[in-house]
């Protein structure tokens, strides 16, 4: 049996899939098109967010018995089509849930002790400390929307600030602790200062952060984002960004993330949001560590395992 690796993973997963009896060939960075000309050759395949697994490709992949997808999102993956062709569909989203809370953590304390602008002034020999005061977490409220394996990651993080830490999830419910209040929407319309996004991309959650909403936040508030870009309306965050209703963004994810691909429009909303001074931006990196990229492989290798014994 043949195992396609298209990308870069530590060695520990290819180590594990040889393990259980399949022959790793490796073809980092091949293109979905050369993918769709050799897949019904393989028995398995691991993909990390590059590559898109539709219909046509299952139904090219005759041989096909299970996808592992390096890292959470599924939405590159049709894994209810690829399931009914008995396929089975794995990803490790416990794998890099620390460093995506740590992130968001950081972006967030850089953002709010204007960091990166103090960082660029200091390197072209401007001093301006007045203009660079921060403000302090504590004593804020911190409200996490989606409280998975990442929103709980990041809930832990902010444990050693003297914040109010609100969550809500609509599917997870029962998880009250002594540092996460459970929430619903309306208290946090009512009380946030903070808000961070930790949803996965569903046809549910696509732009779920829009003008109609913002307008229901009774306080102007920093937002935070290390989930999909396309879970936030990027023109209706820059119309809030320049009113002041957001104060601030860390985004780590964009709605297009693909710069060879722009159109004028996408363009005209990067060129706005890049004029905006109180953004922090990060090249969809918040589970990308050194510690992750194991993590993941390790996870992904004893959900194979114990799907395979």
């Amino acid at each position: 049996m043949k195992a396609l690796i298209t990308e870069a993973v530590h060695p520990c997963l290819i180590e594990g899939i040889e393990s259980i009896g399949y022959y790793c060939d490796q073809k980092l960075g091949i293109s979905m098109e050369e993918v769709m000309t050799i897949i019904e050759n393989y028995e398995a395949i691991v993909v990390n967010s590059r590559l898109h697994l539709d219909r046509a490709f299952f139904d090219r992949a005759h041989r096909l018995k299970f996808v592992a997808r390096t890292g959470s999102g599924m939405e590159i993956i049709d894994q209810k089509y690829a399931e009914g062709k008995g396929v089975q569909c794995f990803n490790s989203p416990e794998g890099n849930c620390n460093a995506v809370g740590e992130h968001a953590l950081g972006m967030l304390l850089a953002l709010l002790n204007k960091i990166s602008t103090g960082n660029i002034e200091v390197l072209n020999e401007q001093w301006q400390r007045e203009a660079n005061r921060g403000l302090e977490l504590d004593g804020k409220c911190v409200a996490i929307i989606g409280y998975g394996h990442t929103g709980k990651a990041f809930a832990r993080k902010l444990r050693g600030f003297d914040v109010e830490v609100l969550a809500y999830d609509k599917y997870v419910k029962g998880f009250r602790s002594d540092f996460v209040h459970e929430s619903s929407l309306d208290e946090i319309y009512k009380k946030a200062d903070i808000l961070s996004l930790h949803l996965p991309l569903t046809d549910e959650v696509k732009l779920w952060l829009n003008k109609d909403r913002i307008r229901l936040f009774k306080k102007p508030f920093f937002l935070v984002n290390t989930a999909r870009g396309k879970v936030v309306k990027t023109t209706d965050l820059i119309e809030a960004l320049e009113s002041g209703k957001i104060r601030g963004a860390c985004l780590d994810v964009l709605e297009n993330e693909r710069f060879d691909r722009y159109s004028d429009q996408d363009w005209a909303w990067f060129y706005a949001l890049k004029k905006q001074k109180n953004i922090i931006l990060t090249p969809h990196v918040a589970g990308w560590t050194v510690e992750s990229k194991e993590r993941l492989a390790r996870v992904l290798v004893d959900k194979i395992r114990t799907y395979y014994y």
